[in-house]
């Protein structure tokens, strides 16, 4: 790496002293604990864990795994805690949307390593096996046999039948040692009565072939894109690119279902990336989960085309959504199961709204689906009236309902479908979705007011009842699967579904649509937008055209009746749609396109007037058999990040045009052109970026074109590639890449300064059609930044053009794929410290950065280091296995691409060679080997 040696070091260096360790909390277990001094926990008891239903004690060895022992802040992190999330939300705030890291998280609100620790050991010295730990500092998950549990909790589990399936659950409310008392706030998982899915399939048998001579449609991704106003985000290169969003489920799944999905509907090629939780319980396969992970997945990545997409799972989707939000795996998180408030115990529920509480001030907007058992979620005969569904009544979490076409005599379809099998003209009026009638009650969209959580204050506006219940839902979309159910890859077969499990990842999808707009359009520096109710609901009274008011339909619904019960008579219960908001469809649906563009309340962005453009090529001399690359750079000002197409011409032909990618106030469009396509002589090209309300900026250059050429390019060979740091074959975005191989660059250069040219030599290199950045060039090997642009979980590939001779290679492309920078296999500049020091060592490779860099560029001299960028992902590093503290992560100012980590030795490390991990969003790095001494 010549360029980056000598610089890795100085930086080193100069950070190094600024980065201090952060006081340590204050512990509040203050005495030994005592096992025959208890506490007992209350509301842990399940509302289906009846006397009646009980079948006995379990087998004393029945394993028992990932049992959470919730941590409790004091009255004062809470407080605190509820003060942040209304600054996040408040413009003018010195913190609004400035979001935590689950790092700091912990340090504010989570309790003290030292009680950590101590809570830890405690359970080891039951005979339980520490699964994890939260980054938070807010649970600890635990393992072991069922009467070890019983054991450590002092309660006993039994079996019980519930509906004709057994389960498992405490038969008392637990305790623990009053010593750990007052940081123990709950115990999850001591019962195995799981969340249900919301999903439903059409009445009767279908066979879908997406435009039926029958007269029944059946939706692809573009009819829904059409309906809700998407296509006009994604002509402007708004589809989740350079965003991620997660889906918690409770299964494994098998990727050709999601790639056949894909490909038949016209959509990038992007496989999720899949992330069963750390020490839960692997479920593989379960055939009644498969569907509800295909189609969540499938219509997230059909909303937001280009997203990165994880799915995280266990046996229990609650652990998944858990560990997203600890890991902070994405600024987007998705959960189509659900359970009835009134059946799911009160420690489980407040459990829930902590974790909604820690996902909102890390910046995560929470998605849920309402449930499909109309206004009596329940929908059984220990609670037949009126209920809602967990988790979209946690104030923090967004309740997505779900709503039924009604074309009445109105023309809505065409006759024929289209290369991407939709048929979809225009909108379609809605009403609230109940097909309880034709499939038998319930089956209709979730919603009421909830009988465990308060009115939020951001709840008002016409129509929203005057209680002080939280209401459900607040959006929905078109949930229903007879009219007209969506298509779904599943189990190797094309099947439609319906159901409110369908609108909530859809609308997880539009919700990365928003953060890549905000983050492109500079209204934000970072990913991500926390709660997003409370805009939802000010948009709402503030912003015509942002929502469909469904004001036609109901979700009333007759709860079931037990089997055993043959005298039973449910009532009719639920709600009637409205103006404004109602409990059937929330605020209503929306159009995306407006949902997007007017976020906050503001019109959409305009392109300010001074707006410039500059154009450069590789090959100023060319022949007509050579290609030349045009790289034409456009930049906003006051924040805006330039959008759209620019136009090549050269003596007023058209050459071409391309896309602009980009962040932080700079984009660049990328044309491949032959000489052939310019006139003989000297050719003036011109690029133009047009975009109202500024008017057309052109820029120029000449170029001289031959018959024979300018003879200075060699014919390149590339040989491989890999990441720079660790040349391993690990890619991201943002990273250094090398490439190697033969005739690469007529020469040997550096870059002298940054940001970094996008051509030296007659040299420049593209990935994916974007201008990659250059840091060295030389006949065997070339060092450039991957655009953070590059979309993951697909093949990218790389273009060498070496004054008019190209060259390809193809690699895959991740999340993320840390390397640590070595010397001789030791991580540089510290290559040796002792148990305790804080040192330092730099990486390539975390993927994206908050807030957003600019490609090529380095963060100024006058960032304040909080505000340096740091990764979006969660970070650690491992010394020797052990968790090191990190003090301080993120690109110092004039370097590209390189991420600077200052990290403390683990105290009682043995001595001597020790390897260094560092992970980055689950990815772990090759080990570097440090040297611990005295």
């Amino acid at each position: 790496m010549p360029f980056y040696s000598s610089a890795i070091i100085r930086f080193a260096a100069a950070l190094l002293a600024l980065c201090l360790p952060i006081a340590a909390q204050q512990s509040h277990i203050t005495k030994a604990i005592d096992n025959k001094e208890r506490v007992t926990l209350k509301g842990h008891l399940h509302p289906k864990a009846l006397a009646e239903n009980d079948q006995g004690r379990v087998s004393p060895s029945m394993p028992v795994s990932y049992v959470t022992i919730e941590l409790a802040p004091t009255a004062g992190q809470q407080a605190d805690l509820d003060g942040l999330l209304g600054e996040q939300q408040t413009p003018g705030s010195k913190n609004y949307h400035r979001w935590l890291t689950p790092d700091e998280y912990a340090q504010r609100f989570g309790v003290s390593q030292d009680d950590l620790n101590k809570i830890a050991a405690w359970a080891r010295g039951q005979g339980l096996t520490v699964a994890a730990v939260a980054r938070g500092r807010n649970w600890i998950a635990v393992s072991g046999a069922a009467a070890q549990m019983e054991q450590a909790f002092q309660t006993e589990l039994h079996h019980y039948l519930v509906a004709g399936e057994t389960h498992f659950a405490n038969a008392s409310e637990p305790s623990v040692p009053a010593a750990m008392g007052g940081a123990v706030r709950a115990i999850r998982g001591l019962n195995d009565f799981r969340a249900k899915p919301a999903r439903r399939v059409p009445h009767g048998s279908v066979t879908p072939d997406f435009n039926s001579s029958r007269g029944s449609h059946y939706l692809a991704p573009n009819d829904v894109a059409t309906i809700y106003n998407m296509t006009p985000l994604y002509a402007a290169g708004i589809d989740g690119t350079g965003q991620s969003l997660a889906i918690a489920g409770q299964t494994a799944i098998d990727l050709t279902d999601i790639q056949q999905f894909r490909g038949n509907f016209s959509l990038p090629a992007h496989d999720p990336q899949i992330m069963l939780v750390p020490g839960a319980h692997d479920p593989g396969i379960s055939k009644d989960d498969l569907p509800e992970a295909d189609l969540d997945l499938e219509w997230s990545g059909a909303v937001a085309r280009n997203a990165s997409i994880v799915y995280v799972y266990s046996d229990d989707v609650f652990q998944a959504v858990q560990y997203a939000i600890d890991q902070n795996l994405a600024p987007v998180v998705s959960i189509s199961y659900g359970s009835c408030e009134l059946e799911t115990s009160t420690s489980d529920a407040l459990a829930l709204q902590s974790w909604a509480k820690q996902a909102n001030a890390q910046g995560i907007t929470w998605f849920a689906a309402s449930g499909d058992n109309g206004g009596a979620d329940c929908n059984d005969s220990q609670n037949p009236g009126l209920a809602v569904d967990l988790p979209s009544s946690v104030p923090e979490v967004t309740g997505v309902g779900g709503t039924e076409f009604t074309e009445g005599g109105g023309q809505y379809w065409s006759t024929t479908n289209d290369t991407s099998k939709a048929s979809v003209l225009t909108y379609i009026p809605e009403m609230a979705w109940n097909d309880s009638a034709a499939d038998g009650s319930p089956a209709a969209t979730g919603g009421g007011a909830s009988a465990v959580f308060a009115k939020p204050a951001w709840q008002t506006g016409p129509g929203v009842p005057g209680d002080n219940a939280r209401h459900v839902p607040d959006v929905s979309l078109s949930g229903s699967a007879d009219h007209d159910g969506y298509m779904v890859y599943t189990g190797g077969s094309l099947q439609v579904f319906g159901g409110t499990s369908i609108p909530a990842p859809a609308f997880a999808g539009i919700a990365a649509l928003l953060n890549q707009y905000l983050v492109l359009t500079h209204a934000q520096q970072a990913a991500g937008v926390g709660n997003m109710n409370p805009t939802l609901y000010a948009l709402a009274q503030s912003v015509p055209g942002v929502f469909h008011d469904v004001a036609a339909g109901d979700n009333i619904v007759t709860a079931a009746c037990s089997s055993r019960n043959r005298t039973c008579s449910n009532p009719a219960v639920g709600y009637s749609a409205g103006a404004g908001y109602d409990p059937a469809t929330g605020l209503g649906s929306v159009d995306a396109f407006n949902l997007v563009t007017k976020w906050n309340g503001a019109p959409a962005i305009a392109v300010p007037a001074s707006t410039s453009i500059t154009l450069l090529t590789n090959l100023n001399t060319v022949a007509s058999t050579d290609v030349a690359f045009l790289i034409a750079t456009v930049t906003g000002s006051n924040g805006f990040t330039p959008v759209g197409a620019v136009e090549f011409s050269a003596g007023g032909s058209p050459l071409g045009s391309a896309q602009l990618l980009g962040s932080s106030g700079t984009a660049t469009a990328t044309l491949a052109v032959k000489g052939g396509q310019l006139p003989l002589g000297s050719a003036t090209v011109l690029a133009a970026y047009t975009a109202a309300p500024a008017a057309a900026v052109i820029a120029s250059v000449t170029m001289s074109v031959t018959s024979t050429g300018s003879g200075s390019g060699g014919t390149p060979a590339i040989g491989g590639v890999s990441n720079g740091a660790s040349f391993k074959a690990a890619f991201a975005p943002g990273m250094i890449l090398s490439v190697f191989g033969s005739q690469l660059a007529p020469s040997t250069s550096s870059a002298a300064s940054v940001p970094l040219p996008i051509t030296m030599a007659g040299v420049a290199v593209t990935v994916n059609g974007e201008a990659a950045p250059l840091y060295f060039i030389s006949p065997g090997q070339l060092n450039i930044q991957i655009p953070y642009e590059t979309a993951t979980g697909a093949t990218a590939t790389v273009t060498v053009n070496n004054n008019g001779q190209v060259a390809s290679q193809s690699f895959p492309m991740a999340l993320t794929a840390p390397g640590i920078f070595t010397a001789n296999g030791a991580p540089v500049p510290n290559t040796s410290a002792s148990s305790g020091q804080i040192i330092t060592l730099f990486i390539t490779g975390t993927g994206a950065v908050t807030p957003p860099v600019s490609t090529g560029a380095a963060p100024p001299a006058t960032t304040p280091i909080p505000d340096l960028p740091a990764p979006a992902q969660n970070s650690r590093v491992t010394v020797g296995g052990v968790q090191a503290s990190i003090q301080f992560i993120g690109i110092p100012s004039a370097l590209v691409g390189v991420t600077q980590i200052n990290y403390q030795v683990p105290s009682g490390i043995a001595l001597g060679s020790q390897p260094v991990v560092v992970t980055i969003g689950g990815v772990a790095s090759a080990p570097a080997i440090l040297t611990v001494t005295n």
